[in-house]
């Protein structure tokens, strides 16, 4: 369908009143919600995780997509609640205790919500049972965790080790990231998954709770 199409293609632009524009005549020529959403929006999105994956476009270009991404949802939100559509799950993420950084962060919380994703963003400076109880709270799928000192990615553990102490942890799905993140730290604190950048954060977390949940 031609204005789904030039909704996805505005939402990669950045175009944020294209967007919104678009986004409300669809739905006045009774395009169905989930379509705009799916083949619309979150797949614009997808498209530039992708090129930011490969380094074809930058923060910046990332940001202004999901700014116009966010447009169309507000207008969205509304019919989607009506029609009962289901995100593909929920994840609450946030910077460790001790640290201020939070640009990475925000760029995941972006693109999981380009792939659908419910998120809860608990901001930078986290203490590590905030992370448990808010998860406890909205029935999480995924505690995301991110960390940009040496100094403060220990206390990524020290989340991991409340949750066994409080007998939560096979609960959820416990994703990892950051600048001086990796494979083997993440699998030393006994995480599940670590990404290297944002759009792969995304696409893990989206195949992680399809198979949690299947």
């Amino acid at each position: 369908m031609a204005i789904i199409e030039e909704i996805s293609e505005f939402l990669q632009k950045g175009r944020a009143k294209n967007v919104k524009t678009l986004v409300q005549q669809a739905l006045d020529e009774g395009v169905d919600p989930k379509a705009i959403l799916n083949d619309g929006l979150l797949a614009g999105m997808m498209v530039i995780g992708g090129k930011f994956k490969r380094n074809e476009v930058f923060v910046p270009e990332v940001l202004v997509a999901a700014r116009a991404m966010n447009a169309g949802i507000a207008i969205l939100e509304p019919k989607l609640v009506e029609i009962g559509n289901k995100p593909v799950g929920k994840a609450v993420i946030g910077t460790v205790k001790g640290d201020l950084h939070d640009i990475g962060k925000n760029l995941v919380v972006m693109m999981m919500k380009g792939a659908g994703m419910e998120i809860y963003d608990l901001g930078v400076d986290v203490e590590p049972d905030v992370f448990i109880e808010k998860a406890e709270e909205v029935g999480a799928d995924i505690i995301g965790m991110s960390a940009l000192l040496t100094t403060t990615m220990p206390n990524m553990k020290t989340v991991i080790d409340r949750m066994n102490e409080k007998g939560v942890r096979d609960k959820y799905i416990v994703m990892v990231g950051g600048a001086p993140v990796n494979q083997t730290f993440a699998d030393e604190i006994g995480a599940d998954y670590y990404t290297p950048d944002a759009a792969t954060a995304a696409e893990m977390a989206k195949k992680a709770v399809l198979e949690k949940n299947a």
